[in-house]
């Protein structure tokens, strides 16, 4: 089968940055499902992997964590899909990516692609749309209950990002009064259209931008971008006995002092946990992009796919890449169909 992966961590505007090759068609086992790849997005994820690191690796590394496809064969184990499904999901960190013409990827990390979407739309929404959820439902603990919601507030940093795109539409859709933050007129008009009431300009001072509103504190935030910059004015922002969540790494120590007097909650969302520690949770993705899915087909949630490339080859996903990397994308980008 076709593949594109790297051996070195190259500039993006070389072209062995990432490159075509020929590997096995693998075999399903177990709860793995093969499924024949028609579409890809590209997320930071696919950027830090490829810029990260030293030396060349000894084969190709395929990476790739977003994609809609068919599913052709089942393992001995699989009871959630047949052949001939047509699926969505977000992957494994552990295991090779999507940008191949087939993978392997464990049932209970998969969900009925929508049916309301193309292909490339689909592919768009599973990373983005799982890592929104966890963060709100999971690890903020928020009520999908409009009434107990009635009168909060949520912060969302970096809300014209993928994950910003969705988790601005889910608390909006769950009741909350959603501040997203945007700094450019294009960015501003995509988070108001995605459910923010009010905006913030991140490259200014949040705890300004926040009171000028007319808001002391807010019930909830969640960080999507750059959690050192941001770290001082959340805790100052966020109400006592509030909760943070971030997806962000830090690059310097964070002081969870800060919190102390608030008893405010800090959490982490990494959404390839329950699928790299096989946690007893894992189903929940499978459950949860279904969820996904039927919010989609009832028209109570928005694709957020805004670029696309064709077909699956290597400079297009080289170009993919490159929009993610300038740190400006609005939505998501993704590249569809296999080049015949």
């Amino acid at each position: 089968m076709k593949a594109i992966g790297f051996s070195e961590h190259l500039d993006i505007k070389n072209p062995k940055s990432l490159f075509e090759f020929e590997t096995p068609k693998p075999t399903p086992k177990g709860h793995d499902l093969l499924v024949k790849v028609n579409a890809v997005s590209v997320n930071p994820v696919d950027v830090g992997v490829r810029r990260s690191g030293h030396g060349k690796l000894s084969k190709p590394k395929i990476i790739g964590w977003d994609a809609c496809g068919i599913v052709e064969k089942v393992g001995s184990q699989v009871s959630l899909f047949s052949p001939g499904d047509r699926v969505y999901y977000a992957g494994s960190f552990k295991r090779s990516g999507s940008n191949s013409e087939y993978q392997l990827v464990d049932e209970r990390i998969v969900g009925n692609a929508p049916k309301s979407l193309t292909d490339a739309q689909a592919a768009a929404m599973p990373l983005t749309s799982l890592t929104a959820y966890e963060a709100l439902f999971e690890q903020l603990s928020l009520s999908q209950d409009k009434t107990s919601n009635e009168g909060k507030t949520i912060l969302i940093i970096n809300g014209a990002g993928g994950v910003g795109s969705v988790a601005t539409q889910l608390a909006s859709n769950a009741g909350l009064t959603v501040i997203a933050t945007a700094s450019r007129p294009e960015s501003i008009n995509w988070v108001k259209s995605h459910g923010a009431a009010d905006v913030v300009n991140h490259r200014r001072n949040l705890v300004n931008e926040v009171h000028k509103l007319g808001y002391k504190y807010v019930d909830y935030i969640l960080e999507l971008k750059d959690i050192d910059s941001h770290w001082k004015e959340m805790c100052e922002l966020i109400k006592p006995e509030g909760a943070i969540a971030s997806i962000t790494e830090n690059r310097r120590p964070i002081n969870l002092r800060l919190l102390t007097p608030k008893k405010a909650i800090f959490a982490w969302e990494w959404m390839y946990t329950k699928s790299y520690y096989h946690t007893p949770d894992m189903q929940s993705q499978h459950e949860i992009l279904n969820k996904i899915a039927t919010l989609i087909d009832n028209g109570e949630l928005q694709c957020t796919l805004t670029q696309s490339f064709s077909p699956i080859n290597a400079n297009n996903l080289r170009k993919a890449h490159s929009l993610v990397e300038n740190g400006h994308m609005i939505g998501k980008v993704v590249v569809v169909d296999w080049q015949k």
